[in-house]
C-alpha cells in the first residue's frame, strides 16, 4: 500500500518528466498512458501462465514443446492478436547411451541420474531428458583424468606451469566463469579425449546456502544440461549457417559443421565427482582452483582412470516458434520485436516460464490498451522462440529467414530469458542507454519507494565506491535470443532480468520446477509484474516516439571508454597499434552525436515527411557498424562494437575484432580490424550528420 501511495503522489511530476523522442507537448499523455498500462499486469495471472508452460517437460523438439506453442498461440488469439506459428527445424541429438566409470584405481559408477524428491511432484515425472550436454561427440573412450579448474585459457597455463599434461587425457572442469562450450572448444585444443563438467557445491551448492528441497541451491546429485555448441562461431542450427532451416532447404554434412565439438562430453553431479576427484594425484592445485568438497584437490593426470561412454540419436527435429503482431498505424513497416524463449530443459519454471509469463501479460496489457482506444504508430512483434536451450534455434532461424524484412524494418529487439528476485540486469546497444535510463526512472522497484535507475545507482556505489553514480547498460555477449537481432543483423538490442548471483541454483535440472520456484524464488511474482512493467514501458516508447530515441552521445562516449581499454592491452603486451584513425573517426561522432543531440532539443514538431526521413535515416544507424566480411574467423558475427568472446561465449568483447587481436598479440590483424572500425564509425558519423541535418 505504501508504494501505490508514494507512486500517486509521484504522478504529476512525473508527467513533466522528458522523454526522449517525444516533443514536449506529448510528454503528458504519454506518462498518462504509460500509468495505465503498468496498472495491468497482475501476478496472480502470472501464475496461471507459468502453471500451464511448467505443468511438464517440454524441451526442444518434443511433443511437450508443441503443446506449450500451442498453448501459447491460444492465449494470444483470446487477446485478439494476429498470431501464427512458424515452423522450423534443427539438428537435436538426444542421448541414447551414456555411462561414465572409474576404472582406477578403485572402481566407481556414476549415478548419472537426479533422484526424485517428495517435496516436488514435477521430479518424478515422465519424459525428462536425462542428464547431457547437447551435441556431445560420441565416443567410448578410457583415459586417465585431470583436473582444470573451470577449463578457461589461463587454467591451462597454469597447468603447463605445474608440468601436468592434457593430451590423451579426459579433462574435469567445473561449472562457471566460462560457458560450457567453451570448456570444451579449450579441452579439445589441448588435446583432451573426453570432457565432464560438474557444478562444485562452492559455487553451486551447500557452499552458498542449504540445498534444494530445504534451500535454494543444488542438490548432491542435481546436474546442469546445456549444449556446448560452440556459438561464439555462429548460433542457430548447425546444419544451416547463415540460412534459414526450413522443411527441404540445403543443409551441410554433420562432418562439415564447425560448430560442433569433436569429443564427448557429459555433465555430473558433485556427488558424483567427489570420487573421482578423491582419486586424484599428481600436484596440489593453486588455492583459488579449490572448491567445497571434503577432499584435497590435485590436478592429476591419474591414477584416477575413468571410462566414459556416449551416444546419441543425431536427428533433424522440429521448432515452433509462436509470433504475434500488431501492426502500426503511422509507420506500420517499422517493427519493435520482443521475444523469450518457450523451450525448457525439462519443466522450466525459472528458465524460461518465469519471463515468457511476463511476455504474455506485457501482451494482455497492450491489448487492453487496443481495446481502449491506443493503436501504436509502429508496428509490434511479439515472438516466443523454440529451441533457445540447444543453441538459440527459434530465434536465429526466424531471424535468418526475415533478414531482409528485418534490416529493413526493425526498430529495436527487446529480450528477455529468465526471471527471480534481486536487482536489474539491463544489458544492450548503447545507442539505447539513455532509453533505459529514462524507462526505468519511471518504474518503482518491487521491494522498495525507489525507481529502478535510483535502485540501480545505489547498487552501483557500492559495488564501487569510486564511480559516479551513474546508470550505464553492460555490452550483449551471448546466451540468448538477442544474438541473431544485434549481431548478424545490426538491430538495436535490449536484454532484461531480474535475478541474484545467489538466487538458487537448480538451473537446467529436473527441480526447475513451480515448487522450487514458488518457495524459493520471486514468490510474490512482484519482479515478474516490474518486469513486464519494463517491457510495457519500453514498447510503448519505442513504438510511439515521434523520432526514434537513439542516442548517439551515449554511444561515443562508451565507445572511447573501450578504446582505452585496447590502448592500455597494446601497451601490455609491447605491441604497437595505430589508433589514430580510430581516434579521429570517433572525435567525428561525438561531435556529429553532439550537433545531433542539439538539434533535436531546439526542434519543433516537424513535419510528417521531415519525420519520416529523419527516422528512416535513424533506423539504419545502428546498421552502419556492420563489417561486411564479419569477424575474423567467423564472418556469422558482423558487429563491429559487440561480439561474444571467442574464449569467454557468454561475457561480451567490445570491438571484438581489435580487442581479440591484441590479446592474441596479432599485430598485424589488430591494425587492419582498427582501420576497419574506423571505416565503421565514420559511416556511422555520416549517418548522424545527415539526421542532425535534417532536424536543422
Amino acid at each position: 500500500m505504501l508504494q501505490l501511495v508514494l507512486l500517486l503522489i509521484a504522478l504529476p511530476a512525473l508527467a513533466q518528466e522528458p522523454i526522449r523522442g517525444f516533443f514536449p507537448e506529448n510528454f503528458k499523455d504519454q506518462h498518462e498512458l504509460e500509468e495505465r498500462a503498468k496498472a495491468i499486469p497482475q501476478p496472480a495471472r502470472l501464475h496461471i501462465y507459468m502453471e500451464r508452460m511448467a505443468s511438464k517437460p517440454h524441451h526442444a523438439g518434443s511433443p511437450g514443446s508443441k503443446a506449450v506453442a500451442d498453448y501459447l498461440a491460444a492465449q494470444l488469439k483470446e487477446w485478439s492478436l494476429d498470431v501464427h506459428t512458424e515452423n522450423f527445424e534443427a539438428l537435436m541429438p538426444y542421448p541414447t547411451a551414456r555411462s561414465l566409470e572409474m576404472t582406477a584405481p578403485v572402481h566407481y559408477r556414476a549415478e548419472l541420474k537426479e533422484p526424485v524428491l517428495p517435496d516436488d511432484p514435477a521430479s518424478g515425472q515422465p519424459d525428462q531428458l536425462p542428464t547431457f550436454n547437447a551435441y556431445s561427440a560420441s565416443g567410448d573412450i578410457t583415459a586417465p583424468l585431470v583436473y582444470v579448474n573451470y577449463g578457461a585459457p589461463e587454467d591451462y597455463d597454469e597447468l603447463k606451469k605445474l608440468g601436468v599434461e592434457v593430451k590423451g587425457k579426459i579433462v574435469i572442469a567445473r561449472y562457471g566463469r566460462n560457458w560450457r562450450g567453451v570448456k570444451v572448444k579449450l579441452a579439445q585444443r589441448n588435446g583432451a579425449v573426453g570432457c565432464l563438467i560438474y557444478s562444485d557445491p562452492r559455487d553451486d551448492g551447500y557452499f552458498q546456502n542449504d540445498v534444494y528441497p530445504k534451500g535454494p541451491m543444488r542438490p548432491e546429485q542435481g546436474v546442469q544440461r546445456g549444449s556446448v555448441l560452440d556459438m561464439a562461431l555462429y548460433p542457430g542450427d548447425p546444419l544451416s549457417p547463415g540460412w534459414a532451416s526450413v522443411s527441404g532447404s540445403k543443409r551441410l554434412p554433420v562432418s562439415d559443421a564447425k560448430s560442433l565439438p569433436k569429443i564427448p562430453v557429459l555433465p555430473i553431479s558433485y556427488g558424483d565427482a567427489k570420487p573421482l576427484l578423491a582419486e586424484l594425484g599428481g600436484p596440489l592445485v593453486p588455492e583459488p582452483w579449490r572448491g567445497a568438497l571434503p577432499l584435497t584437490y590435485h590436478a592429476g593426470p591419474g591414477p584416477a582412470t575413468v571410462h566414459l561412454k556416449i551416444d546419441s540419436d543425431w536427428s533433424t527435429r522440429p521448432l515452433h516458434d509462436v509470433i504475434a503482431k500488431i501492426p502500426g498505424s503511422v509507420y506500420p513497416d517499422q517493427w519493435i520485436v520482443y521475444g523469450n524463449h518457450h523451450d525448457a530443459w525439462v519443466n522450466g519454471a525459472s528458465d524460461p516460464a518465469s519471463a515468457a509469463a511476463a511476455l504474455l501479460e506485457t501482451a494482455r496489457a497492450l491489448s487492453v490498451l487496443r481495446q481502449q482506444g491506443w493503436q501504436p504508430k509502429r508496428t509490434i512483434v511479439l515472438a516466443l522462440w523454440d529451441g533457445e536451450e540447444f543453441g538459440l534455434m527459434g530465434s536465429t532461424e526466424w531471424a535468418e529467414k526475415h533478414l531482409d524484412e528485418l534490416r529493413n524494418n526493425a526498430v529495436a529487439y527487446i529480450n528477455s530469458d529468465l526471471n527471480g528476485p534481486g536487482r536489474l540486469s539491463a544489458s544492450g546497444s548503447h545507442t539505447l542507454e539513455t532509453f533505459v535510463s529514462e524507462v526505468l526512472r519511471d518504474i518503482v522497484e518491487p521491494k522498495s519507494a525507489m525507481s529502478l535507475l535510483e535502485a540501480s545507482k545505489v547498487i552501483r556505489n557500492r559495488a564501487r565506491a569510486d564511480l559516479p553514480p551513474e546508470f550505464h547498460l553492460t555490452p550483449l555477449g551471448s546466451g540468448s535470443d538477442y544474438v541473431p537481432f544485434l549481431d548478424h543483423i545490426g538491430i538495436a538490442s535490449l536484454n532484461f532480468g531480474f535475478g541474484s548471483a545467489d538466487s538458487g541454483g537448480v538451473y537446467h535440472s529436473i527441480y526447475d520446477s513451480l515448487a522450487w520456484f514458488d518457495k524459493f524464488s520471486d514468490t510474490d511474482l512482484s519482479y515478474g509484474r516490474a518486469l513486464s512493467q519494463i517491457t510495457i514501458t519500453s514498447i510503448l516508447r519505442l513504438s510511439d516516439a515521434s523520432v526514434l530515441p537513439y542516442d548517439f552521445s551515449a554511444l561515443a562516449r562508451t565507445i572511447s571508454g573501450y578504446v582505452e581499454e585496447i590502448e592500455r592491452g597494446a601497451r601490455r603486451r609491447s605491441g604497437v597499434v595505430d589508433l589514430r584513425p580510430l581516434q579521429s573517426q570517433l572525435n567525428r561522432l561525438e561531435s556529429a552525436a553532439r550537433i545531433y543531440n542539439e538539434a533535436l532539443s531546439k526542434a519543433p514538431a516537424a513535419s510528417e515527411d521531415r519525420i519520416r526521413k529523419l527516422n528512416d535515416v535513424l533506423l539504419h544507424a545502428e546498421r552502419t557498424l556492420l563489417l561486411p566480411n564479419g569477424l575474423p574467423g567467423r564472418d556469422w558475427y558482423k558487429h563491429a562494437l559487440y561480439a561474444p568472446g571467442i574464449n569467454t561465449g557468454y561475457d561480451a568483447k567490445t570491438l571484438p575484432g581489435v580487442r581479440e587481436a591484441i590479446e592474441a598479440q596479432r599485430w598485424e590483424e589488430a591494425n587492419q580490424q582498427a582501420r576497419r572500425l574506423a571505416q565503421a564509425l565514420g559511416t556511422l558519423a555520416a549517418q548522424v550528420e545527415q539526421a542532425a541535418h535534417l532536424l536543422n
